[in-house]
This record gives structure tokens, C-alpha cells and sequence, in this order.
């Protein structure tokens, strides 16, 4: 008989909060969501209850009041290579300590019951006290993707270690080809959330730790070693300028598409020469086919590869914005199409302030070149058609005289910031 609304459907069940939402309840943080495991129940009586069933691969229910998800405690084996490569057993005969088993790290395999006691069989609160993360058991090996989250962990907990044992059996999971199965949708996926992290940089710095980050990213692996002028970047190496950039955009709470436009940007200072002077000359051209080709590899969206485009290609004008004749500025508006899409202007120059600041000893720095090019947005953007149109202009004509009065006001501009 099914439940009725005035019901607990969970009445009667062995359940237990597991997963995140313990491990951020036991750091003092508020977890987002929780996540259930019931142990002892089978499909059938769950959706007795009224549990709506989801999920393709393994039994998980929806609560017909709270929304929250409830799965079935389950175990899985490998049966094939990737992340792909497993079947679940569900049953009565799974056991709670069968389930955590199968979790990642010992921090996320911690479970509470309805009356707040901890079930900890592989000492998650042991290190999540020690400020440690550590894979379950061997299982870790099984599914690439793990890597992926461990890395992920560590932007997210970035005063953490990784213990050394699973840095190792990482580094041995790469040298078997296992990272090789992953698909782009899934490492986008976890990237963009490494890069939403308050320490993104931890992400690529792990990866690159346990010799994943050549295989998952080579276009940002290849930038570490290049060097560059050291009068403009003390930190010399174009692959820490970067993670630099990055933490930069986290600091200042930037949105997705800035922080991996600001993860791109240099791309192309591992295909022109750092020896000769202007060092890297035409890198902002050259990195063009590796940002569009990463971005088309890992499925970006189009804000994010749009964005990453126009900072690659454009991000020294802006450095150099005090210095650029006024219808050179023009012309930067029209390439971000500024007039048609004037949101562009803020993230550009927000992922362009992060790259000035991205540098040893620079992290403060002011950029007036943002406030600068604002205001000649805001020059330019008053010329209105209508004005011409009533002189009798039409068609290209009108264009035309709006792009001469727009490049006077900007010159305006320049000339009262002028000493």
C-alpha cells in the first residue's frame, strides 16, 4: 500500500547521511545538499513508499516532499576500462561498511546516522583532523576520474596534503594509460568546477604532480618551463604566471568564463620564442589555434570560448590602453562588439587586470587601463545615429561619421588624462 502524505516514507528504514555533507558538517561549513544511503531495502518497496526512482546506472530516488536523493547502498567491480567500466549490485545483502567502501577518499566515506553518531571505518575524521587527503582503498585505481576529484579536492581544501601513497598510486594510474579513457565532456566538467574552487591553481598543480596534467591538458602542461622577460614577470615560468592568473581571478570572485579565460590566455607563448627580444613576440596571434582547438576538444561553452578568444588575441591593448591612439581603442571595441554586446567589456577587463596581477610581486598592483578604457566605452557609446541621420546621411555614410565622432571622443578623453 502506498504512503500517504501524512506519512515518513523514510519511517521504518535503515538511513544514513553520507558523502559531503558530513565531511563539510564535521570542518563547520554548511553543506550545499545531502546525500542519503539506505542499506536493506530494495526498489520495489522504495517506490512503494513513493520515491520517485532516477538514475540509469543504479538505484537512486528522489523524496516525494524534500526533493533529496536517496540511493541504495550498493557495491560495484570493474568490468572494463574508464570510468565507464563498472557494474553495480544493489541488495538487501549490501551493507553500509560494503558501500563506503567503494567511496574516493577516506574524507568522503564517512557516514551519520539519524542520531548524529559517525560510522568512520577508514578514519575520514582522522584526516580530515589532520588536514589530509587519502584514497579508500586500492578500488581508487578503478576509475580515472578520481584523479580528476582528488585534484578538484584540492582547489577546494587547498591547506590539505595528499597523503604520498595516493599521489603515488596516481602517478601509476597515468603511467597504465588509464587517464587515456577519459571523454573531454567529463574533464570539463570537473575543471570547471576546479576553476569555481577559492584556489583553481591546486587543480592543474596536482595534475601536473602525478604527470596527468600532460595528458588531460598538454596545451596548458607545455607552458610550464617556458620562460619569459623577468623585468615584466619575476616569476620567469609562463606555466606558474598562469596558475597565478588564475588564483588572481578566484580572489576576486571573477565568473567561470573569466577564469578560464584567464587559464587560456598565454596558450600561445609555448609556440613563439622567449629568447629574442620583443620576447614572444605575436604569442596573443599564435595562442588563437590552441585556446579554439582546447575549447572544441573539451566541448566549452561558447561564452567561455568567446571570452578566451578575445582575451588571448587582445589582452596586451588593454595593458597598453594609455598608450593607444584613439582609433586603435575604436577598434578594440569593435572586435569585443562592444556596441552590440556591451556586457563584454567588464569580463575583459577583469581577466585582463587578473593577468597584470598574476605576477610575483604584483598582486596589488592598481590597472587604471579598466577605468580608462570604461570611460572611452562610455565616450564612444553616446554617438548616437540619429544624430546623422538628421544631416541627411544614410546607409555606410552613417556608419562612417559615427566611427570619426567616436575616435574625436576618445581622443577627448585622452587628451584631459594627459599631464
Amino acid at each position: 500500500m502506498r504512503s500517504t502524505d501524512n506519512d515518513d516514507p523514510t519511517r521504518g528504514l535503515e538511513i544514513y547521511q553520507v558523502g559531503g555533507a558530513v565531511r563539510d558538517q564535521l570542518l563547520g561549513l554548511d553543506p550545499p545538499d545531502r546525500d542519503f544511503v539506505i542499506v536493506g531495502a530494495t526498489p520495489e518497496q522504495m517506490i512503494e513508499r513513493g520515491f520517485k526512482p532516477v538514475g540509469r546506472d543504479f538505484p537512486v530516488f528522489i523524496h516525494p516532499t524534500s526533493g533529496e536523493e536517496y540511493a541504495l547502498a550498493r557495491t560495484e567491480r570493474k568490468s572494463g576500462r574508464g570510468y565507464h567500466g563498472f557494474t553495480f549490485h544493489t541488495g538487501a545483502d549490501v551493507t553500509l561498511d560494503d558501500d563506503l567502501a567503494r567511496r574516493d577518499l577516506t574524507v568522503n566515506a564517512i557516514a551519520m546516522d539519524r542520531e548524529g553518531r559517525l560510522i568512520d571505518p577508514h578514519g575520514g575524521k582522522r584526516d580530515l583532523d589532520q588536514k589530509v587527503l587519502r584514497h579508500v582503498s586500492p578500488a581508487f585505481s578503478e576509475d580515472p576520474v578520481r584523479i580528476l576529484r582528488l585534484a578538484r579536492f584540492g582547489a577546494r581544501f587547498a591547506s590539505f596534503d595528499i597523503a604520498a601513497e595516493t599521489l603515488e598510486l596516481c602517478r601509476r594510474m597515468v603511467a597504465d594509460g588509464e587517464v587515456d579513457a577519459l571523454v573531454a565532456e567529463r574533464v570539463w566538467q570537473e575543471m570547471k568546477k576546479a576553476l569555481m574552487e577559492p584556489v583553481p591553481s591546486r587543480f592543474f598543480e596536482i595534475l601536473r604532480q602525478v604527470d596527468a596534467l600532460k595528458a588531460v591538458l598538454p596545451e596548458v602542461d607545455v607552458l610550464f618551463g617556458v620562460p619569459q622577460v623577468e623585468r615584466y614577470h619575476p616569476e620567469i615560468d609562463t606555466g606558474i604566471h598562469t596558475l597565478m592568473v588564475i588564483d588572481q581571478a578566484a580572489r576576486a570572485g571573477a565568473s567561470l568564463s573569466v577564469r578560464y579565460a584567464c587559464l587560456v590566455h598565454d596558450l600561445g607563448k609555448a609556440l613563439t620564442p622567449s629568447q629574442e627580444w620583443p620576447a614572444h613576440r605575436g604569442h596573443e596571434k599564435r595562442g588563437l589555434e590552441p585556446i579554439d582547438s582546447m575549447c572544441r576538444r573539451l566541448a566549452i561553452p561558447n561564452d567561455c570560448r568567446e571570452l578566451a578568444l578575445l582575451v588571448g588575441e587582445f589582452h596586451l591593448h588593454a595593458h597598453r590602453a594609455l598608450e593607444l591612439k584613439p582609433g586603435t581603442v575604436l577598434k578594440l571595441f569593435k572586435r569585443l562588439d562592444l556596441f552590440r554586446r556591451p556586457e563584454r567589456l567588464e569580463p575583459f577587463l577583469l581577466a585582463c587586470r587578473c593577468d597584470l596581477r598574476g605576477r610575483l610581486g604584483r598582486e596589488d598592483d592598481p590597472y587604471p587601463q579598466a577605468d580608462y578604457l570604461r570611460q572611452a566605452a562610455r565616450a564612444a557609446q553616446s554617438v548616437e545615429a540619429a544624430e546623422f541621420v538628421e544631416r541627411g546621411l544614410t546607409g555606410q555614410s552613417i556608419a562612417q561619421a559615427m566611427d570619426r565622432e567616436r575616435t574625436k571622443r576618445i581622443a577627448e578623453l585622452r587628451a584631459t588624462r594627459e599631464p
